[in-house]
């Protein structure tokens, strides 16, 4: 199984719903891009308690950045293979990998449909 950068590397999503600390959760992933899955659904979740008789959910980039803002707190912690330890980093870089995932899946979701 061959391995590049974003996969195998164990990531844990921390995050704060609201400015009550109790509503402070994490998830854990076996790579960047679940995890990111992870946030994503997460963001649809929400937006189907919203909107419960929406049947297909749609949503632009600004749209989950603007949730990803509206958090609390998020940041995720990443293993590095090569030091043994996690990275922590911020919102702004949970951003930045949301955008290129999404850009992915789009992509390959043009050349298959």
């Amino acid at each position: 199984m061959a391995s590049s950068g974003m996969t195998n590397r164990h990531t844990i999503i921390l995050m704060q719903t609201t400015q009550y600390r109790a509503s402070r959760t994490f998830q854990d992933y076996d790579s960047i891009s679940r995890a990111m899955d992870g946030i994503c659904n997460f963001y649809e979740r929400k937006l189907r308690e919203i909107d419960p008789t929406n049947q297909h959910i749609t949503y632009d980039i600004s749209d989950l950045y603007n949730f990803i803002d509206g958090l609390a707190d998020l940041s995720a912690l990443v293993f590095d293979h090569n030091i043994q330890a996690y990275l922590p980093h911020d919102r702004q870089w949970i951003k930045q990998k949301a955008f290129q995932h999404l850009k992915r899946l789009a992509t390959n979701s043009n050349r298959h449909g």
